[in-house]
């Protein structure tokens, strides 16, 4: 077997079955960094590649975009990395960085941005390849265990802070208590800020309170509703389907946001006025940069931040895949690598 070669698990077609794929890499790029899997998760985003639910996947379809890991070849190019260095790989394998995006410290929204799970092979396999400046460095004190899910779901919850100059004096809501919004409660309540969930499950208030939340506001109730308006300066939605949008926007102060990093499919039914009386906005954001995603871990290792995840090997991969399609992951899945 050569040195280029890569084992992994791969989808064929459209929603197919993983199975064994072996692919030949070639050989490494000056900028690229080769990087060993110890650990990979499986996010939503993943089946959606598999299923092609967005329209841009390119079979065979090697998915895994949380990936944790050691260095194992380094391009001649690549800086600051050293082999054996633990290290992680999230959403994006590379970027063009030269466009105004990538100089100016975002290349997360780089037009040329390359995700690592479509035209590109993830972390689905014994080793994966992806640009040095995306390749994430893991801080002492982090659990790489649990790491994976903060390179996707992790950063996609915290940039929000960052976009919006949120800080410990802001208050801020949490709509979808899932696998993205459990980790939006502990970083915000991490930030000091104070912490609306939102749920209609009285059953889960206990260990929604445990994850970060001050106070609970049950979705389903307008007297609640009636309570809290003009109360919050950020709401982030992180559930993929539509909601009273107008309802939560009148929650919000004055030039308050309503951030959504849940994918919903269908169009946003928003009325004008609901944003034009108070100053409002809507906002959006695709992960984060590379120094977003290096402040996010290193945050997350001084107040020891990780995700709740259930862990697989990566040999059971289609269980795994088949655990999170059911909605029974409690909140993330990672896979320990057993090739």
């Amino acid at each position: 077997m050569s040195n280029n070669t890569i084992r992994a698990y791969a989808a064929q077609q459209v929603g197919a079955t993983l199975e064994r794929y072996d692919y030949d890499a070639g050989a490494l790029k000056n900028d690229e960094v080769e990087v060993k899997v110890h650990y990979c998760g499986i996010c939503h985003s993943d089946l959606s590649v598999i299923d092609n639910e967005w329209g841009f996947s390119q079979y065979p379809v090697v998915a895994g975009h949380e990936i944790i890991g050691e260095i194992v070849a380094l391009g001649e190019d690549c800086k600051g990395l050293s082999i054996g260095q633990m290290v992680g790989v999230g959403w994006t394998a590379e970027s063009c960085q030269h466009c105004n995006p990538c100089i100016g410290g975002h290349a997360n929204v780089c037009a040329k941005a390359q995700p690592t799970i479509a035209g590109h092979m993830g972390g689905f396999a014994d080793k994966v390849r992806a640009q040095w400046q995306w390749v994430i460095p893991m801080p002492d004190g982090v659990d790489l265990a649990k790491a994976g899910p903060l390179l996707c779901g992790g950063i996609t919850v915290f940039q929000p802070l960052l976009q919006h100059g949120i800080n410990a004096s802001h208050k801020v809501g949490v709509v979808g208590v899932g696998g993205l919004g459990h980790m939006a409660l502990s970083f915000f309540n991490a930030w000091g800020c104070e912490v609306t969930a939102f749920s209609s499950n009285p059953d889960k208030y206990d260990a929604i309170k445990e994850m970060g939340a001050h106070q609970i506001l049950d979705s389903t109730d307008p007297k609640a509703f009636k309570k809290a308006i003009g109360s919050l300066d950020l709401i982030v939605s992180t559930v993929n389907v539509p909601l009273d949008w107008n309802a939560y926007l009148g929650l919000l102060k004055p030039q308050g946001k309503l951030h959504v990093v849940g994918a919903v499919l269908k169009p946003l039914d928003i009325q004008a006025f609901a944003l034009i009386s108070g100053e409002k906005g809507v906002a959006g954001s695709p992960t984060g940069s590379p120094v977003q995603l290096r402040t996010m871990m290193e945050f997350a290792a001084r107040k020891d931040i990780s995700p709740i995840v259930e862990e697989f090997a990566m040999s059971d991969i289609n269980t795994a895949i088949q655990h999170v399609r059911d909605g029974k992951a409690r909140y993330r899945v990672v896979m320990k690598n057993d090739f």
